[in-house]
């Protein structure tokens, strides 16, 4: 759960831990650690997209056919 994983990975495990959490059938203390987990999921993946989207721009503006 670290950013090391690639986006891919982490939006897996993302969606795991939303899906044990939807469930509702899980004790109070695991679901906040689930939940504590999720939003630094959430967390990484928004800063791997930001990253992402600031390489694509940079590449775009390099892109001499693009004026």
């Amino acid at each position: 759960m670290e950013e090391k994983q690639n986006f891919e990975e982490n939006m897996a495990r993302l969606g795991k831990v939303v899906s044990e959490l939807e469930k509702g059938d899980i004790p109070l203390e695991k679901a906040v650690e689930l939940y504590g987990e999720g939003v630094r999921l959430s967390a990484i993946c928004k800063k791997q997209l930001s990253k992402a989207k600031i390489k694509v721009t940079e590449a775009d503006g390099e892109n001499p056919l693009k004026k």
